[in-house]
């Protein structure tokens, strides 16, 4: 099957917030938690930010249809939510091939989402990439985290994406993986 990948735009606010909600850990059905979920909520404004300050969101559709996303954006994009304010303290601290990371030369990457009626069809991983690709002319690493409940995220990230565990950590008493690969690989 083949999927158009491309930069969003304010028109796909709509349907980007309806697959958001859909996997959201909020508001996502039991049964579909086990494949996956999204931890932060976003409201319309904060995509608006994030599409017109970061272009940091990226979809992949088919048929007008948008079936994945992945937002990327800038520490300070991010640093308004507890979470990442506390990535942002411990960042200096983790080196990675060779850079010893600052919000100068990493960026946050995630969420991202793949509906489940698309998954396994390789959308994720070209979200991925496109979006890659595209914040490698800002930045020469990507780092993430995924939650140590999410083992379908971090099989995804691990072994069709190729990202690297730097460490380990715990925030609000979960425990989570840090991750990160560079933009130029």
């Amino acid at each position: 099957m083949a999927f158009d990948y491309r930069i969003a735009t304010l028109d796909d606010i709509p349907q980007i917030l309806q697959l958001h909600y859909r996997y959201q850990v909020d508001s996502i059905s039991e049964e579909d938690k086990a494949d996956g979920f999204i931890t932060t909520a976003f409201t319309e404004a904060q995509l608006t930010e994030l599409i017109e300050q970061e272009q940091g969101l990226f979809i992949g559709e088919q048929d007008q249809q948008i079936v994945a996303y992945a937002m990327a954006a800038s520490w300070q994009f991010w640093s308004r939510w507890p979470m990442f304010a506390h990535m942002i303290k411990d960042l200096e601290s983790n080196t990675y091939q060779g850079f010893t990371l600052t919000v100068d030369n990493s960026y946050q990457y995630g969420p991202v989402c793949v509906d489940k009626s698309f998954r396994g069809q390789g959308v994720f991983e070209g979200v991925f990439e496109f979006a890659l690709k595209s914040m490698a002319k800002r930045y020469p690493v990507l780092v993430t985290f995924i939650n140590k409940i999410n083992p379908r995220s971090f099989a995804a990230h691990t072994q069709k994406v190729r990202l690297d565990v730097i460490k380990e950590f715990e925030f609000n008493d979960n425990q989570y993986y840090e991750l990160a690969c560079l933009t130029s690989r």
